[in-house]
This record gives structure tokens, C-alpha cells and sequence, in this order.
């Protein structure tokens, strides 16, 4: 079986390409215009990198068995074009994932917030009771040689399910294609508005997931989202709908934060329609720390502590902002966030930041005008953003340079600080964690 992977550099193609060429008798090629670490790293060691970048048409041969597409790639892609001409079967990543897991009990994790944690949740306690699933989750979870597992012999698939778009050439909701038999919505809260550029049409894409459930469906969902309580209203007749809040029990957690104790209720939930008793669950996760880059601790002293997250969403970053304040309510939280996504950079979408750093004792907020040239975005100035943000802790920077000074000018001569920082990306090329040990630890690192 001979398997073709346009863009294979994004994070979870190039896993799904790592996962494919694992199994017997498959033979993987790839390309992409650029690649860059974790992904160029993964693949060489693989032997899977491309010999050479960019798009050659020519290598798409009628002996291919299966072309995988990327969304990095555009529907002109030469290789896209060639294999549309010679009749190859092109598969989406999530519709190559549903294909390949057909036959097992697949567990989907949906929600504009919590999907990487909830999965991660499901998928640690599975491992560590001996259950053998195949997945598909966004981070990194510890005891997880990748993020993609595809096996013959799995009963079980979870997946973190992504309402953005399928492919260049499918403009659905990834989620669509995995037609669960238990499923979790954590929330809903407007995100992607370059493609869902009303709420009306970002809660329709959850509404059409749930109508894509297997016959006899498990449909867990936060009960304080009255969205989602709409949507279980509304369910099919042969749907189960469960309601979660958060746990509350005594069995003492790694995690924290309300969010967190929403996720890990919801995943024990989810884990009961497998069999796993609820106090099986609680004990198992009682030693899960997260998964990279969600409440990941970098740094931490005597008096002080760092964190980074991936949040960037307005939902995400007052539950992660809200979490750090009540852990550690004596010290002096300072907060960090990039603005990095399509929908963070656009000025119709920035007001529904306001008052989501407001529990910070300072916050900082970064955006780079080039990425919203590059993003071909309307201009926006760190004037409008700090009045979308609306509360007075709140400075806004456009160079990271100065993000990082003022941060150091912050935490210099003090104890008892709290850094959370936040972004999807690298607030311009700073090692984020090497900075966090210079502030609090001593040292040094440039930005």
C-alpha cells in the first residue's frame, strides 16, 4: 500500500503520516513547501522527509494507492491537481481516520475549549488500566510515543474532534466525518469567525456533529452551556444525553483550575460507556499533570512559579488566567498572551476579549503586524486592542523585544510572582520556557 501525504509538514499530518508508515506493508513519501521542528525532526528520524521541498507533480504516479491532504495545501496544489487528473483517491486527514477505524467504538472529544485536555484525560487512563485504543490528540501527552495511533488490533478510537475545516476541497467541520459512539461537547464560545463569521452559524457546526452520531449515541455535554443544552434538547430520540459539571470529589488532583475539574468529569463520564468504574477513573487520574503546553509547569522556586498554555481564545484565556489566580492567590500574577490566530487578529472578533485578563495583576498582550500583512487581515493598532480588552492592567506591544523587557522590569526584585504565558505561537521566536528559568531562577536568555 503505497499512501502519498500533501503537506505533510502540520502537526497532526505528519504524526498520521509517522502512524501509517508504522504498519506493515505501507509505504509513505510526503511533501510541503516548509517544515519545521518538532514535524522536520519527527520526519527525518523516520525517513520520511522529503528529499526536496515544494510541490513536484511529476512524483504523483498512478501506482499511489491513497493521496492524504493537508489544509495547509490550496485547492491549485500541482500535486492536488495531478492526482484529481489521474482519478487517485484523496482522503482528509479526519476521513482517512474514520476509514481506518470503522469497525471500533470511537469516542470523539468536540468544544471550543478543554479538547486537549479531555482527550488526554480519556486516553492516560486507558493506557494505565491496560486498554488498548488507537487516537488522535493534539499535544504530546507523557507515556505517548506520538499523537496518531492507528493499529489493527485497538477496540477503542478516540479522537479530538476540530470543528475548523476539513480540506481545501471538503469545507465541512473535521468532526463530522468521525460519527461517534460517545461523544463530549465541553462548550461552546465563538472561535474561527474567518469561517464561521456569525454565532448562529458556529453553534450550527455542533448541532450537525451531534446529528452525526452512530445510532444510539452518547451525548456528554457541560450542563452550564446553554447552548449545548439547546442542541441535547433537540437531540435525536435514539441519542442519550448526560449533563457534567465539575468534579468535586476528595480524591486530590495534579490538575487544577474549574475548567480542568469540568474536563475531568466529563472524560470519567465518557470512560463509564466503556466499562471503567467512576473510582477506577478518579484514582487512575489522580496522577495525570496535563498535556504539553495546557497548564504545562516550566519553572518554579521557593516563592515563585511559571506556566505556559496554549490559550489564545477568549474562553481560553479567562479560564487559564482564572485558574493560575485561584491556585496561587498570593502572588502577584503576571499574564502573558499572544494574538496569533486568523480570528485573535481580526478587529470584528477583538471585543469579545473584554475583561478576559481582568484577574491578572498585569497583562501583557502581543500581536505582530506583519502576521496580520501576511494573514492579508485588516489592520489592526495596539490602541484598538487595548480597548477591546477594556481593563486597565492590559498593555499591548507590537515588538517582542519590548514585551520581554517589560516583562523582566515586572518580576525584577520580586518574589512571590506567578508567570502564565500564552500563545499558540512563540511571541516571535522566544524560548519560552529558557525565559521563564532567567526571570525566576536566574540566568540568562534573549528574546
Amino acid at each position: 500500500m503505497r499512501i502519498h501525504f500533501i503537506a505533510i509538514g502540520g502537526a497532526a499530518m505528519h504524526n498520521l503520516a509517522l502512524a501509517v508508515a508504522s504498519k506493515k506493508g505501507y509505504v509513505v513519501t510526503g511533501s510541503d513547501d516548509e517544515i519545521f521542528d518538532p514535524a522536520r525532526t519527527h520526519l527525518q528520524e523516520a525517513g520520511l522527509f522529503p528529499e526536496e521541498l515544494g510541490w513536484h507533480p511529476e512524483r504523483i504516479t498512478s501506482d499511489i494507492d491513497a493521496i492524504i491532504l493537508g489544509m495547509h495545501a490550496r485547492e491549485d496544489n500541482p500535486e492536488l491537481v495531478r492526482a484529481r487528473e489521474l482519478g487517485l483517491r484523496i482522503y482528509s486527514f479526519p476521513e482517512y481516520l474514520y476509514e481506518q477505524t470503522r469497525d471500533k467504538v470511537r469516542i470523539v472529544v468536540g468544544g471550543s475549549h478543554g479538547k486537549t485536555t479531555t482527550t488526554s484525560m480519556i486516553l492516560y487512563v486507558l493506557q494505565r488500566l491496560g486498554i488498548e485504543a488507537d487516537y488522535m490528540v493534539g499535544a504530546q501527552i507523557e507515556g505517548f510515543e506520538r499523537m496518531v495511533r492507528l493499529s489493527d488490533t485497538a477496540k477503542y478510537a478516540v479522537f479530538e474532534g476540530d470543528e475548523y475545516l476539513t480540506s481545501p476541497l471538503d469545507l465541512r467541520s473535521k468532526f463530522l466525518w468521525y460519527h461517534p459512539h460517545v461523544a463530549i461537547l465541553t462548550g461552546i464560545a465563538w472561535d474561527h469567525i474567518n469561517v464561521f463569521p456569525t454565532f448562529p452559524q458556529y453553534v450550527d457546526t455542533f448541532r450537525k456533529f451531534v446529528d452525526s452520531f452512530e445510532p444510539n449515541g452518547k451525548f456528554i455535554y457541560f450542563a452550564g452551556d446553554e447552548n449545548l443544552r439547546d442542541i441535547a434538547a433537540h437531540a435525536r430520540p435514539d441519542i442519550t444525553s448526560i449533563p457534567y459539571e465539575a468534579y468535586d470529589g476528595s480524591v486530590p488532583m495534579q490538575v487544577f483550575g474549574k475548567h480542568n475539574m469540568q474536563n475531568l468529569q466529563a472524560a470519567c463520564l465518557a470512560c463509564q460507556q466503556i466499562g471503567i468504574a467512576a473510582d477506577d477513573f478518579y484514582c487512575t487520574i489522580s496522577t495525570f499533570t496535563g498535556a504539553s503546553n495546557r497548564l504545562e509547569k516550566i519553572c518554579e522556586t521557593d516563592t515563585s512559579v511559571a506556566y505556559k498554555d496554549f490559550a489564545h481564545s477568549p474562553s481560553k484565556l479567562r479560564a487559564t488566567v482564572n485558574a493560575v489566580r485561584e491556585r496561587y492567590p498570593d502572588k502577584r500574577l503576571i499574564a502573558c498572551m499572544e494574538l496569533h490566530t486568523f480570528s485573535s487578529l481580526m478587529a470584528d472578533f477583538l471585543p469579545q476579549y473584554e475583561g478576559r485578563m481582568a484577574e491578572a495583576d498585569a497583562a501583557f498582550v502581543y500581536f505582530n503586524p506583519k502576521v496580520i500583512e501576511h494573514k492579508r487581515l485588516q489592520p489592526i493598532t495596539a490602541e484598538e486592542v487595548q480597548r477591546a480588552f477594556g481593563t486597565k492592567n492590559v498593555v499591548v506591544f507590537t515588538d517582542s523585544q519590548s514585551l520581554a523587557e517589560a516583562v523582566r522590569k515586572e518580576v525584577a526584585g520580586k518574589s512571590h510572582i506567578a508567570l502564565l504565558m500564552m500563545t499558540s505561537g512563540t511571541f516571535d521566536g522566544i524560548d519560552i520556557p529558557a525565559f521563564a528559568k532567567e526571570l525566576l531562577c536566574g540566568g540568562t536568555q534573549e528574546a
